[in-house]
């Protein structure tokens, strides 16, 4: 299969963002309670937790459904557009928390996140 570290790393993404969409939906509250005490000394985001997390959710469902996808089509007939947009809606969504984390002064939890964001990046360069 000529696409094999493409497929393999769209799956990836696929179980990072739709467990964690999941996560989300069925956890809302004690998401939100977690998150405003993570984000209690921000400025930005104190106030904004809910709205927040439901933006952060939106991405991680579109770049989850994207990514799957992209695995499909991928495997099924060696396209590659909706893999590049869920790559490139990952790629997005990671920034996003990761501009999050540094807000919270949380770099332990911003680490975390670059380390997923190398495996997205190359997601988007081997796809485009």
């Amino acid at each position: 299969m000529n696409n094999s570290a493409s497929v393999l790393v769209l799956l990836f993404l696929a179980v990072t963002f739709i467990q964690s969409a999941y996560d989300k939906v069925f956890d809302w509250n004690g998401n939100v309670e977690w998150l405003k005490s993570h984000f209690a000394k921000t400025s930005l985001l104190k106030n904004n937790v809910p709205m927040a997390l439901g933006t952060i959710l939106i991405l991680e469902l579109i770049a989850g459904v994207f990514t799957l996808a992209g695995c499909v089509q991928l495997v099924v007939n060696g396209e590659r557009i909706f893999g590049f947009y869920g790559a490139v809606f990952s790629c997005i969504t990671l920034i996003l928390l990761l501009l999050g984390q540094r807000l919270a002064k949380d770099y332990d939890g911003a680490r975390t996140i670059a380390i997923y964001y190398i495996p997205a990046i190359l997601a988007v360069f081997w796809l485009s």
